[in-house]
């Protein structure tokens, strides 16, 4: 990335190898994982500005090749997966058949799962599990039977929310434009799907859950939506917002907060040090295993096909896009 001129500036390059310093290793990428914050870092709409050039990229799976002196706890020709770091964000990234990563941010593949889902999991996973934990202190699942609406929910952090709230014993409702992801949400365990297009969608989720009302959601839409979403809050409801891909709210009414004490709290995964990220991880894994269910792949596109795989990403996929980096 030599400009914060967009992913469609993006360029194949030739680098030289990196090396691992003290408490790192690198990492031979096998799939890495594009996010919607990839995109936005490359048009300087992220809190980040890295020195340029940059290699983007947050997520990946790979073996590791080499250690930095005085690593313990990982060895060379373990397959392993990355947490919550700054690779990608101020450091080099994952989009590169190398990367140098801290090895408290490395995790072992879960057993059962797929290399390909270990790829595009965590980053999403730790966002999902934060806006689910987080108005508790210390942060813990919301009660069992409790309602959460998902917006955007067959994007990577909806899936990953909609999966972990059904973990919970959640009632999970998701709104979706497209009738085919609707049925994939089903699948996937959400109780109920909307579309947030359908002028009637508030009074039919109303309908599905009464006598109860909506406890929490997990937003990443934002726009226009928001204000509908509000609505549909119960006494105490609360929004965890991820993202705004339907742009800003408009107009935004503060009085309908006062009577029903609704709050509205942002996530924001750099939050997490390596070792609370470890522990969010170790009970997401134990979250899913506890249903059978697994991250949701969209699609997996050749390395040189890096800004088409970007473009797939801004059509909203159904889960996660990934690039096979080597074989």
């Amino acid at each position: 990335m030599d400009s914060y001129d967009g992913v469609e500036k993006l360029r194949p390059s030739e680098v030289a190898d990196p090396v691992a310093g003290p408490g790192q290793a690198v990492l031979r990428v096998r799939f890495a994982a594009l996010n919607p914050a990839d995109a936005f870092l490359a048009r300087a709409m992220y809190p980040a500005k890295p020195a340029l050039p940059h290699i983007l990229g947050r997520d990946a799976v790979g073996d590791v090749v080499a250690l930095g002196p005085g690593v313990a706890q990982v060895r060379v020709g373990e397959t392993m997966g990355i947490l919550r770091c700054d690779v990608g964000v101020s450091v080099w990234g994952t989009l590169a058949e190398k990367v140098v990563v801290p090895v408290d941010c490395l995790a072992p593949i879960p057993a059962g799962w797929q290399v390909e889902e270990m790829a595009g999991a965590p980053l999403v996973c730790l966002t999902a599990w934060q806006a689910l934990t987080q108005w508790s202190e210390p942060a813990a699942p919301p009660a069992a039977g409790q309602v959460l609406l998902v917006t955007g929910a067959s994007g990577g952090v909806g899936v990953a929310s909609v999966l972990l709230g059904k973990s919970m014993g959640l009632t999970v409702a998701g709104l979706s434009r497209s009738a085919g992801k609707g049925a994939k949400l089903r699948e996937l365990g959400a109780d109920f799907v909307f579309d947030p297009q359908d002028a009637d969608w508030r009074k039919k989720l109303a309908a599905a859950i009464a006598p109860r009302k909506v406890d929490l959601v997990v937003d990443s839409v934002g726009g226009a939506l928001f204000n509908q979403v509000v609505a549909v809050l119960g006494y105490g409801g609360r929004i965890s917002v991820v993202g705004r891909s339907g742009g800003a709210v408009p107009e935004f009414n503060t009085g309908t907060l006062f009577f029903r004490r609704n709050r509205i709290g942002g996530v924001a995964v750099g939050d997490y040090t390596a070792a609370s990220a470890q522990a969010a991880w170790q009970r997401i894994v134990s979250q899913l295993d506890s249903t059978g269910k697994r991250p949701v792949t969209d699609g997996v596109f050749a390395f040189a096909d890096v800004i088409k795989a970007f473009g797939r990403l801004a059509e909203g996929p159904m889960g996660k896009v990934l690039v096979k980096v080597a074989g």
